[in-house]
């Protein structure tokens, strides 16, 4: 009797889908086609510029300045990859080299911190009734909204009193001072995500409030934190304007400012300028390939809260 009924609701689907007027199918068809092809449109526009950035790091110089533009180059070169790799007489590689040690320091201590202190402060934020609380989140945002051309003096002036200047420990704690508030911003919201009763039910079963918070809370918040990680680790991977000021030898250079040096007095070196773009993109798309289905999960959370 069940697989009987099942087979005249198929059928009566097909019934109702023959009936459909041609003129309906064909706004359908055509509605399809424009989405699908708007998505192509976008994405190639997107792309292109990280394609040619892929190309200009492995063409020839003469098919750099070719003109017209040539897109496939007929010398292929991986000379800039090894001279960056494997050393050479080009200061400029061996800066670059030093640098990519730096940035993944800088950034990733400066991400385990900001982590570490947002992510108690934004359960805090959300969780705790007290005195001026949305005041104080209010204040830690609007120093992130701060620009930071309008501190960069005054923190020239701290960091020369502490001797942190051209250090990697200055550059992670001045770091620390805009991504925390980042953290906070986004892990206090995904925190009302997460039902309280998950946490009062772990309470009643005698864990306490940071018992419940380590077993229960952040557990569930995983796509959120390793989501603001991410876009964490990104501010601090891409930061350039204090790492050019506070930064003066390639103990302390962050990449940004390695792949400035690539411009010369007279000369530019588009070649080394493009490989450099591409492997500071390596690390960022490695962590966000990884960590995808955890960072689209913390996205989809915050969207429907």
């Amino acid at each position: 009797m069940g697989g009987a009924a099942a087979a005249s609701r198929v059928s009566a689907r097909r019934a109702r889908r023959r009936k459909v007027d041609p003129r309906v199918r064909r706004r359908r068809a055509t509605y399809w086609v424009f989405v699908y092809g708007a998505a192509i449109v976008v994405s190639l526009i997107i792309l292109a510029p990280f394609a040619w950035l892929l190309i200009s790091s492995v063409a020839a110089p003469r098919d750099l300045l070719a003109r017209p533009l040539r897109w496939i180059p007929e010398h292929v070169t991986f000379s800039r990859y090894q001279s960056i790799f494997h050393g050479g007489l080009n200061d400029a590689a061996d800066t670059f080299r030093a640098a990519l040690v730096n940035s993944a320091i800088v950034a990733g201590s400066s991400v385990a911190i900001s982590l570490a202190v947002g992510t108690l402060g934004a359960y805090a934020f959300a969780r705790l009734r007290f005195p001026g609380r949305r005041a104080g989140l209010l204040l830690m945002l609007s120093t992130y909204m701060l620009p930071p051309i309008a501190i960069v003096v005054p923190l020239y002036l701290v960091m020369v009193q502490l001797h942190l200047l051209d250090t990697r420990l200055g550059l992670i704690l001045v770091y620390c001072s805009f991504i925390t508030p980042f953290v906070l911003w986004i892990m206090s919201g995904h925190f009302r995500t997460i039902p309280r009763e998950l946490e009062d039910a772990a309470r009643v079963d005698g864990c306490s409030r940071m018992g419940a918070l380590f077993r229960v809370v952040l557990p569930l918040a995983r796509p959120g934190i390793l989501a603001t990680a991410l876009f964490g680790f990104l501010l601090a991977w891409d930061e350039f304007l204090y790492a050019l000021i506070f930064t003066s030898t390639t103990h302390s250079k962050t990449i940004p400012v390695a792949i400035a040096e690539f411009t010369g007095r007279f000369t530019v070196d588009f070649g080394m300028i493009a490989t450099g773009g591409v492997l500071a993109a390596v690390p960022p798309l490695l962590i966000a390939f990884v960590f995808q289905r955890y960072i689209v999960g913390g996205l989809s959370a915050g969207a429907i809260k």
